[in-house]
Parts: structure tokens; C-alpha cells; sequence
């Protein structure tokens, strides 16, 4: 029995990590381009002087605190200045207080309209691509003169339809933890790309540690 359920665990270990696998190939057959594109909006902005806003609800709230810290922290191996990125997830007097008074669904829209500036870049993660205040914060952020791109999964949902967002993103797979590896492994290649931009400008200068 023991090696019975050995086996059995192991066997779900290995399709879970295939699929994880096969959902990054599909990423990666499809949306090259478009991770391309959305790295070049992002280091477009910050060349001009705007900042990244990133929000989203549950494990694409961590992926937005994740995302900004690469930006404000250092990334990998290159030692530069910060770069101004905000996650709307971290305060919990603004996002409780403005839950209370105006409803879960305006707590990241009621920060973009306080924080958002014309030409900034916003990224709304949703593994469904239905989540209303994700669709807000975006529709908000776009009559600002926001740039808007979007994370979802399975068929894009009300994301990959709306005229607000510029860009979204969608990983096609239907299975959440998938779509959130893949959703982190994105952003991650948007921080790159935005660092390897900024560099390349001279916008941006690489500094000797210590």
C-alpha cells in the first residue's frame, strides 16, 4: 500500500509539473510578441517620467507586490536605481477603507484615480479576466491617459473583450495554478525587458556594487 501511494503521488507530481510545462510552451507559441510589445509600453513610460501601476485580487495580488519589488529593488544581477512601481494591494488602510465606503469593487480604482497620471502604464491581473474591480481600475486608468495592459487566462474573459485595455495578455490554459506560473514567469520577462530597455537609452545607468 505504501508504494502503491508512492507511485500515486509521484505520478500526480509529474503531471502537474507537464502541464505547468506545456502551459509555458503554449506562452511561449503565442504571445512572444505581445510580452514583447507590453515590455516596450512599460520602459516607454518610464523613460518619460511614469511609474507601472499593478493590482489584482488573491495569488495575482502577490504577483503585483512580486512584480513591483523586482522594479523598486534590484531585479537579478544588474545593480541600478530604483524604478517607480506601485502595487495597489499593500495598503490595507486604503484598500479596507475605501472596501467600506465604496465597495470591493472600486479599491483599486479609487487608487488610480489618486495615484494615476497621464502616460503611466496600469497591469490588472485576473486568472479568469473577470474580475470587476480589475475591469474598473482599468477603465478608470484608461480615461486618464493610462496605458492598460492586462494578465488573464482561460479565454480572456471580460479583459480580453474590453475596449479599455491596450493589451491583455492570456495565457490559454483553464487550470488557475497554471495560469498564475505562467502569469509570474511573464512578469518577470516584462521586468527584464523594461531594465534591458532603460539600459540601452541611457536612461537608465548600471552602478559597481558596494
Amino acid at each position: 500500500m505504501i508504494k502503491k501511494s508512492k507511485a500515486s503521488e509521484q505520478h500526480f507530481i509529474r503531471e502537474y509539473l507537464g502541464g505547468s510545462i506545456l502551459t509555458k510552451v503554449k506562452v511561449l507559441e503565442t504571445l512572444v510578441p505581445s510580452i514583447e510589445k507590453a515590455g516596450a509600453m512599460v520602459a516607454g513610460s518610464m523613460a518619460k517620467g511614469g511609474q507601472w501601476l499593478i493590482f489584482g485580487n488573491g495569488g495575482s495580488a502577490a504577483d503585483a507586490q512580486h512584480l513591483a519589488a523586482e522594479m523598486t529593488g534590484r531585479l537579478h544581477s544588474v545593480e541600478r536605481r530604483g524604478l517607480p512601481a506601485i502595487a495597489l494591494t499593500t495598503d490595507t488602510s486604503a484598500l479596507t477603507a475605501v472596501g467600506n465606503d465604496y465597495g470591493y469593487d472600486a479599491v483599486f480604482s479609487r487608487q488610480v484615480e489618486a495615484l494615476g497620471r497621464k502616460g503611466d502604464v496600469a497591469l490588472g491581473i485576473s486568472t479568469s479576466g473577470n474580475s470587476p474591480n480589475v475591469l474598473k481600475a482599468l477603465e478608470l486608468a484608461k480615461k486618464q491617459g493610462m496605458a492598460t495592459l492586462a494578465f488573464s487566462g482561460k479565454d480572456g474573459g471580460a479583459l480580453a473583450k474590453s475596449k479599455f485595455v491596450d493589451l491583455c495578455l492570456t495565457v490559454p490554459t483553464a487550470f488557475t495554478p497554471h495560469v498564475q506560473e505562467s502569469h509570474i514567469a511573464m512578469g518577470h520577462i516584462l521586468c527584464f525587458l523594461v531594465e534591458r530597455d532603460l539600459l540601452k537609452r541611457g536612461f537608465l545607468k548600471e552602478r559597481k556594487r558596494g
